[in-house]
């Protein structure tokens, strides 16, 4: 197995490892087989690497669940993947594993090392970040915390039936009856209403109720619990402690915290959980998901230069579906993972800079400006809550339905009910195959813009391209990366400069041909 680092929203490497095309069969099939035996076992709280149940899957448990939750204990495992131990790995597994050469099947592959800068290094622990089975190896090793959360921790700090009722709001709600009952008006009922709203009905400081409630995916897990903090600095304790004795993982201390969860904000898969917060309510408990807004300044800055949004010239040779596909893909994207959110309103910013910069993308190919490209492209789609500008690319096809490309037209409303789909196909055409063949058929290389002798350059995937230990990336790799492609259509001599690693001519991008 190869190994290469790619970078990690800290500005850490995170290792990666490729296995070549015939281990990758044979972890496809080792998977298969653990994830039928596996799977029905799994805890209903585990989140990643599952079938239908992913990031949306466990904030949606969140969303609709953890009512009444005053604390979040925020964990997340030190190099999880990295610091499996192969000796417990291997244990579980043969707890209900009883075949011998299948499990040492399993050991040699999490035993196989890897190759860096070519040198052979062994593995020691850990089972490899890439492999195919890698991920429901970690699962299985992760069951045993559900299983500890579940069968020890969460019937420990669960009691008490539902909350006592609180006395000061029921005497309010009694003195609001009798007043409306003599005639008050509306007015003079307000500040008693108020009141009563900011106490809520139960007593928060119930001594006799305890709720824990627990969540995982992949390494990290996140616990909401009502109930006082120092069981909650108990329980984290306690978490650190399982996972240091039975299986030889540590918490990581500037990840792992107790955040309270009305008054600060827990992050768990890019969102910002807490209670429901308005000043004079108490409101009951509810979970509020919320855009982290350095979130929405990251996504925005990659449409931006100089604090303005700008055009993207590397992708002037596509065609205008392309394009607009392209950007349409990204936004909806972003709108998608975002659907819990209760202020998705804010993707509106995102929205503009995006906009901006497709637009003075298109004008940059059409040697136009961005409101010649706005008039020109302009449409309207048809939603739920009305119709709705948009940008639209139509390209008609003879005895078929055109290919539309869109970029924006997605209504911006919380969503909460919402069932995303990650495997569904988008309405937007980015890559054709019908466009290859356009390309293909232009006969012009897509870096110096020469003609003749026309050849196709494709790596594996597009992960490929994150290449490290370089200052700056080649000009093919910025090219491929940018239009998220991976085939580049190149000249001969370009392409033997690439495979050679030499420098390739480059063009004005002002005298890009428009396919």
């Amino acid at each position: 197995m190869r190994r290469t680092f790619i970078p990690k929203a800290n500005g850490k490497l995170r290792p990666l490892g490729i296995p070549a095309w015939s281990d990758k069969l044979l972890q496809e099939v080792m998977r298969s087989l653990l994830d039928a035996y596996y799977e029905p076992q799994f805890s209903p709280h585990s989140h990643g690497f599952r079938p239908a149940r992913g990031c949306h899957s466990a904030l949606k448990d969140i969303l609709h669940a953890w009512t009444g939750v005053k604390w979040f204990i925020e964990g997340d495992i030190k190099g999880c993947f990295d610091n499996i131990d192969h000796a417990i790995l291997t244990s579980i597994l043969r707890e209900k594993i009883h075949d011998g050469r299948f499990l040492n099947l399993v050991e040699n592959l999490i035993k196989a090392g890897y190759l860096e800068e070519w040198k052979y290094r062994p593995t020691l622990s850990g089972t490899p970040q890439g492999g195919i089975v890698s991920p429901l190896l970690a699962n299985i090793y992760l069951d045993r915390l559900d299983k500890f959360v579940e069968q020890t921790l969460i019937p420990e700090f669960t009691k008490g039936g539902p909350k006592r009722k609180c006395k000061e709001y029921h005497r309010l709600t009694l003195a609001i009856w009798r007043a409306k009952a003599k005639g008050a008006t509306e007015g003079d009922l307000k500040p008693l209403r108020r009141k009563a709203r900011s106490l809520g009905a139960s007593d928060p400081f119930d001594p006799n109720y305890r709720r824990l409630r627990y969540i995982r995916y992949a390494d990290d897990f996140l616990l909401g619990f009502d109930g006082p903090k120092e069981e909650a600095e108990e329980i984290k304790t306690r978490l650190g402690t399982f996972l240091r004795d039975h299986l030889k993982l540590e918490l990581s201390p500037e990840k792992t915290l107790i955040t309270h969860a009305r008054t600060e904000k827990a992050r768990f898969l890019g969102y910002n959980i807490s209670t429901y917060n308005k000043p004079g309510l108490q409101g009951h408990g509810n979970i509020t998901l919320r855009i982290p807004p350095q979130v929405i300044k990251a996504k925005a800055a990659r449409y931006m230069a100089k604090g303005k949004p700008a055009g993207r010239p590397e992708l002037i040779d596509d065609s205008d579906l392309s394009i607009v596909g392209l950007y349409g893909s990204e936004y909806r994207g972003y709108t998608q993972y975002y659907a819990y959110a209760a202020n998705r309103y804010w993707l509106h910013y995102l929205h503009w800079v995006m906009a901006t910069s497709l637009l003075k993308t298109l004008a940059g190919k059409h040697k136009s400006t961005a409101k010649r490209m706005a008039q020109r492209f302009a449409a309207r789609v048809i939603t739920r809550y009305g119709v709705m500008k948009c940008l639209q690319v139509e390209k008609p096809r003879e005895g078929k339905a055109p290919l539309i490309a869109t970029f924006g037209g997605i209504p911006l409303k919380t969503q909460p009910f919402a069932v995303i789909d990650e495997f569904s196909p988008g309405r937007d055409c980015i890559r054709t195959r019908a466009e290859l063949e356009q390309r293909l058929r232009a006969d012009e290389c897509e870096l110096c813009g020469s003609r003749g002798n026309i050849e196709v350059h494709h790596v594996r995937k597009l992960a490929d391209l994150k290449v490290q230990g370089r200052r700056e990336r080649p000009a093919w790799i910025r090219v491929m990366a940018s239009r998220r492609r991976k085939t580049l259509i190149v000249c001969r001599e370009c392409h033997d400069a690439i495979h050679a690693g030499r420098p390739t001519r480059m063009r004005d991008p002002q005298d890009a041909h428009p396919f």
